[in-house]
C-alpha cells in the first residue's frame, strides 16, 4: 500500500506556501489588525473594570431580569456572580467576558445579513454550506496555527479561532429561522402591501426571531468553549488559570476556574434566551 502515498499531493505545503506569502507581504496589514483588535479588547476590559463588581453584579442582574420578566434569573446572577468574586476570578471573568461578547458581536453583525442573505439565495447557501462545515469540524488547533504565525502570540490569535469557529451558528440558525417562515405570514404582507424590505423587518424577522436568539445562544456557548484553547496562545481569562492547572496538576485551581466558566456560560445562555 506505500505506493499510494509515495507521491501524495502536497497539500500542506500548499497550504503553508500561503501562509508563508501571507505574511511577507502582508505582514504590516495582519500587524495592523492585531494591535487594533488588542486595543479593542483591552479597552473593553478596561471599561468594564471601571464598575466595582458589586455595581456590575446589580447592573447584570438588573439586565437579566428585565430581559426575561423574571427576577429568578437575577437571584442567580447574583449568587453566580458573587461565588466567582469570592473564588478570586473577578479579573480573569471580565477578561473571558470581553473575549465572548466581542466574539459574539461580531459573528451576529456578520453572521445574520449573511444568513438572511442566503435564506433568499438559494445559490448562495449552496456555496456557503461546506465553507460553514469546514469552520465547524476541522480541528481548532489546525486554523490556530496560521493565525499565530501571522498575528503573534496574544489575544488575537485565539479571538480570530473563535470567530471562525463560532459564526456559522448565526448563519445557519438564521437561514433555518428565515427559511421556515410559513408561507401564509408572507403572503400576508404582501397582501398589505409590504415591499421586500418591509417584509423581512415586519414579517421575517418577528416570525424567525427565536430560531435567531438560538443562534446568538449557541454562538456564546461556543465562544465559551474556546476559552481554554484561546489560553494557550497568550489571550486571558478564564483559561489562564485552567492551563496552569493542567500544567500543575493543581485540581483546586482547576475545579474553580472551571466551575467559573460554566457559570459564565449558565448566566449567558439564561439572559439571552427568548423568555
Amino acid at each position: 500500500m506505500d505506493w499510494m502515498s509515495q507521491y501524495k499531493l502536497p497539500v500542506g505545503e500548499w497550504m503553508e506556501a500561503v501562509v508563508d506569502f501571507m505574511t511577507d507581504h502582508g505582514g504590516g496589514f495582519f500587524d495592523w489588525i492585531a494591535v487594533s483588535l488588542e486595543t479593542v479588547i483591552q479597552g473593553l476590559i478596561e471599561l468594564l473594570m471601571m464598575l466595582h463588581p458589586l455595581a456590575f453584579i446589580l447592573l447584570v442582574a438588573s439586565g437579566a431580569g428585565w430581559l426575561q420578566r423574571r427576577w429568578s434569573i437575577s437571584i442567580f446572577v447574583v449568587l453566580g456572580l458573587g461565588l466567582i468574586w469570592n473564588l478570586g476570578y473577578w479579573q480573569e471573568t471580565i477578561e473571558t467576558l470581553a473575549l465572548v461578547l466581542f466574539a459574539t458581536g461580531f459573528c451576529v453583525l456578520l453572521g445574520v445579513p449573511v444568513g438572511i442573505a442566503a435564506a433568499h439565495r438559494p445559490w448562495l447557501y449552496r456555496g456557503l454550506r461546506p465553507l460553514l462545515d469546514l469552520m465547524q469540524t476541522i480541528p481548532t488547533f489546525v486554523y490556530l496555527i496560521p493565525t499565530l504565525t501571522l498575528f503573534g502570540l496574544g489575544v488575537v490569535p485565539g479571538l480570530i479561532s473563535t470567530i471562525i469557529f463560532a459564526i456559522a451558528a448565526p448563519i445557519r440558525l438564521t437561514h433555518l429561522g428565515i427559511t421556515q417562515v410559513p408561507e401564509e405570514l408572507l403572503e400576508a404582507g404582501k397582501a398589505f402591501g409590504c415591499k421586500p424590505t418591509a417584509l423581512l423587518f415586519k414579517v421575517e424577522i418577528p416570525a424567525a426571531m427565536s430560531s435567531i436568539l438560538a443562534g446568538v445562544t449557541q454562538c456564546i456557548m461556543l465562544s465559551l468553549s474556546m476559552v481554554v484553547i484561546a489560553a494557550l496562545v497568550g489571550a486571558d481569562g478564564l483559561g489562564k488559570p485552567v492551563v496552569r492547572a493542567l500544567n500543575t496538576v493543581d485540581i483546586a485551581t482547576g475545579f474553580e476556574a472551571g466551575l467559573a466558566i460554566v457559570l459564565i456560560a449558565i448566566l449567558l445562555d439564561r439572559m439571552f434566551k427568548k423568555a
